[in-house]
């Protein structure tokens, strides 16, 4: 990351800016299980300064029963960072709010969206828009307790309910509660007949509905989520709602972050790609150092040269050789030294 003035924040209208005149936490990068881990989330915060980052979902029961300390860890350098937390029992769903506020993450989103199996087995996720007012009390009960927001990502719909007055009605609901912040997956989720995957994707995307939902509600923060890979679907989405979440353009492409931080004047941003995996570099021998192991870091690495000379042999040697037992940062290096110097 290119180093140069330092970088001042203020205020205006409830966002926050930065010197170099970005709008920063209008741009972020969506939950997605088994994906935006802590080593993804540092890695596209080297790519990014500015945009907001989530963890992939964490239930309220693995926080009470299980090691809380690791799946709540995170570094400082991923700030502004946001816990997504999944569950529908308010006093689970509190406690969990408070360990996650406890831990230093800026923001607790609840998971109203997720349309998996897993997730409606457990009674959270997108089966959750049919019971608005469990989702009002889960709010109720973290806001009682932490002082950060509190904010729901959703659909639109589930199954056949699948009108405007029905997502209106649910954000009512959490309205009351308190809840002042909603990012809204643009399709709705089909939850019988539909697979996870295709449910990112068959659905058809209705952005006028969330679109509607920022006019009608014109003091609430709504953020767009669903479908958007392109700078300039992104501009346009910012002339309709507060902002725009990324899922998986920013994994796949992750390059794709440093071009909005361009393309929105910010100017600390990495110069190449090849910077970023050598900043990367210190952070993979701290974490093999502590007992990672490389593969878990690397595949995260894979898409950042997708379409640049060289991109099939770094995924190939990183693919082929970060698994190996004895695997450590010089794989990275061997991987690099692959690509044209200009990469």
């Amino acid at each position: 990351m290119t180093t140069g003035t330092r970088r001042s924040r203020y205020r205006l209208f409830g966002f926050l800016f930065d010197s170099c005149g970005s709008l920063m936490n209008k741009i972020s990068v969506a939950p997605m299980m088994d994906w935006t881990d802590r080593h993804c989330r540092y890695f596209m915060r080297l790519l990014s300064p500015s945009v907001r980052l989530y963890t992939e979902m964490v239930t309220a029961q693995a926080l009470r029963f299980g090691d809380s300390d690791a799946l709540l860890k995170f570094d400082p350098a991923e700030h502004p960072v946001a816990l997504q937390l999944g569950g529908s029992d308010p006093a689970m769903m509190a406690e969990a709010a408070k360990l996650g506020a406890r831990k230093g993450y800026d923001e607790i989103n609840i998971n109203v969206g997720c349309p998996s199996d897993r997730v409606q087995s457990g009674q959270f996720g997108a089966c959750l828009m049919g019971t608005p007012d469990v989702v009002a009390n889960c709010v109720l009960a973290m806001r009682a307790v932490v002082d950060i927001p509190v904010t729901i990502k959703t659909r639109i719909g589930i199954d056949n309910h699948d009108d405007y007055d029905f997502l209106r009605r649910f954000v009512d609901a959490s309205i009351e509660a308190g809840c002042q912040t909603f990012i809204v997956h643009a399709r709705k989720a089909i939850l019988e007949g539909l697979s996870p995957k295709e449910n990112r994707s068959i659905p058809p995307l209705v952005y006028e509905r969330v679109y509607k939902l920022k006019s009608d509600y014109p003091t609430l923060t709504i953020v767009l989520n669903g479908g958007i890979t392109t700078i300039d679907e992104v501009r346009t989405h910012l002339g309709q709602v507060d902002g725009v979440m990324i899922g998986r353009q920013a994994y796949h492409q992750p390059w794709f972050l440093t071009e909005l931080e361009i393309a929105f004047g910010c100017g600390d941003v990495p110069g190449s790609r090849r910077e970023v995996i050598e900043r990367m570099l210190p952070y993979v021998e701290r974490e093999l150092e502590g007992g990672a192991l490389l593969k878990h870091i690397s595949r995260h690495l894979l898409g950042l040269f997708a379409g640049q000379p060289g991109a099939r042999a770094w995924r190939r040697y990183l693919s082929e050789n970060a698994y190996k037992r004895d695997a450590d940062a010089r794989v990275i290096e061997q991987a690099l030294a692959r690509l044209p110097r200009a990469a």
